[in-house]
């Protein structure tokens, strides 16, 4: 169900609080500056790859790398990852047939990297039922119609994404089809993905919550729909509360998986390629435990409390952490 009015409130008095949920001590002596929280972030971060990735790309002035072609894989037993350097569409391989989250930036896109993507890791593109378009950007929604008009694929948004896109780009907007509402749950075959509205990167943002499996054993991942902060300073507050609940319901479903639609903001292009190579030992990069998915999304409210902090300071961008 949507979020109504007293959750939307508790949410954003969240967003207003110093690092709620730890110790009083470390709340009282919480950074103020933005560079204090910035280098708050990189310790939090350690040597962790993953967590390293991240601080950098939530630091201002970040710029992105240069597109490259993207090999398809299966990075789970039952989810394939198909795209670009750039950005990526996560495929849900289930009995019933395929849940496919994003879908890329045109028609092109899906014809050329998503049909064949999809052949290539032993998956039939005509199974395709939905694809859940995780944020109302072209680079995720661009390739939707095309599936829809091929596959008879339903196309899925919050309504406040669907509302984007009609205003923004209606030349490129699939027609309006299906509206996520914040928890709903969608099942296909023997995966349901529960799907949570975390607005602030667009106003209708969503992050899906789901089962995988990696050589049989079950696993919770979670996939942070829209990473890159917004411009205005209201639109980070809601992007922080929304990182604050999600954190929760993170913890409440038992993550210990964490995935991206943008590979470059947490190493997952690195993790992709270590699972082609077969250099992980027989482990899955991408299972990194329900530790560090906490501290994942502990090191992203950090470095939004910084964005926001720097918002309200006079000086010029800071750099980035020391660390990455």
């Amino acid at each position: 169900m949507p979020l109504g009015p007293s959750r939307r409130a508790l949410l954003a008095t969240a967003a207003l609080l110093p690092l709620v949920g730890r110790p009083a001590e470390a709340s009282a002596a919480a950074p103020k500056t933005a560079q204090q929280y910035y280098d708050r972030a990189a310790r939090l971060a350690g040597d962790d790859p993953v967590l390293r990735a991240l601080v950098k790309a939530l630091s201002p002035g970040l710029s992105m790398p240069e597109t490259k072609p993207l090999q398809p894989l299966r990075i789970f037993d039952d989810v394939a990852v198909l795209g670009t350097s750039f950005v990526q569409a996560t495929a849900l391989l289930t009995a019933q047939g395929i849940i496919l989250i994003d879908a890329l930036g045109s028609p092109d896109d899906a014809e050329k990297i998503i049909v064949p993507g999809l052949r290539a890791v032993g998956a039939d593109p005509s199974a395709i039922k939905y694809v859940v378009v995780a944020h109302g950007h072209s680079d995720h929604f661009g390739g939707a119609q095309y599936l829809a008009d091929q596959y008879g694929a339903r196309v899925l948004m919050s309504r406040a994404d669907w509302d984007l896109i009609a205003a923004e780009r209606p030349a490129h907007a699939p027609r309006r089809d299906l509206v996520i509402a914040d928890g709903q749950r969608l099942t296909l075959g023997d995966t349901t993905v529960t799907l949570h509205h975390t607005p602030g990167h667009t106003p209708g943002t969503v992050s899906p919550i789901f089962p995988v499996r990696w050589k049989g054993r079950r696993h919770t991942a979670m996939l942070w729909g829209g990473t890159n902060p917004p411009a205005a300073t209201a639109a980070k507050r809601t992007n922080l509360a929304s990182v604050l609940s999600f954190a929760a319901t993170m913890r409440r479903a038992g993550v210990d998986v964490e995935l991206n639609n943008h590979g470059g903001a947490d190493h997952g292009l690195t993790r992709i390629e270590q699972l082609r190579a077969g250099t992980t030992g027989g482990e899955n990069p991408f299972v990194i435990g329900r530790a560090r998915t906490r501290r994942f999304m502990e090191v992203m409210e950090t470095m939004l409390r910084g964005r926001i902090a720097q918002d309200q300071e006079p000086s010029p961008a800071r750099p980035a952490p020391a660390c990455c």
